[in-house]
């Protein structure tokens, strides 16, 4: 329990995460069931606790939250619901700072993908390593631009950033 007497665990944590079906590309069977894993992992299990900008006493929200996540005009949009559906807040990135990593990612996601085919262990080893710290590039950049809107974790970020990247992907 914090001191207001609400439970963390419950409050400040995404319970849904839709993504805009219109705005997903088509994509590979592996992509597919990344995107499957990180909508799973990340309702499972979160940190997500956005922040009111009007006055300083009121600086939370008390959640569970929905999370729907789109592309608009080559903007990442967040719109943040209760869990019965009404307004929180809505936040708009734009893509132009994700625009390297996320091509790089699918480069070496790509490489990734063909090397557990035929290489050796130490080489898909080496691709992955590579394909993690970009990953984690990504979820780090990802925190730094939500900074001071919502406040979130490693982990929840890392998954953000697997959603962000399926949404980025047409195929």
């Amino acid at each position: 329990m914090s001191d207001d007497g609400t439970d963390k665990c419950t409050t400040e944590r995404l319970c849904a995460v839709v993504l805009d079906e219109s705005t997903i590309g088509r994509a590979s069977s592996e992509i597919e069931h990344e995107r499957a894993i990180a909508i799973y992992d990340l309702v499972e299990e979160n940190s997500f606790q956005p922040l009111a900008m009007s006055t300083p006493e009121e600086t939370r929200f008390h959640g569970p939250y929905q999370l729907n996540l789109s592309l608009q005009e080559s903007r990442l949009v967040f719109e943040i619901l209760f869990e019965d559906g009404g307004p929180v807040a809505t936040h708009i990135l734009s893509l132009t700072p994700f625009r390297k990593i996320v091509r790089d990612y699918y480069m070496v996601c790509d490489s990734y993908y063909t090397a557990i085919k035929t290489a050796t262990p130490s080489q898909i080893e080496a691709i992955d390593m590579g394909r993690r710290g970009l990953h984690n590039e990504g979820s780090q950049l990802l925190l730094d631009r939500l900074s001071g809107k919502i406040d979130m974790d490693f982990n929840t970020a890392r998954r953000l950033f697997t959603l962000v990247c399926v949404l980025y992907w047409k195929g």
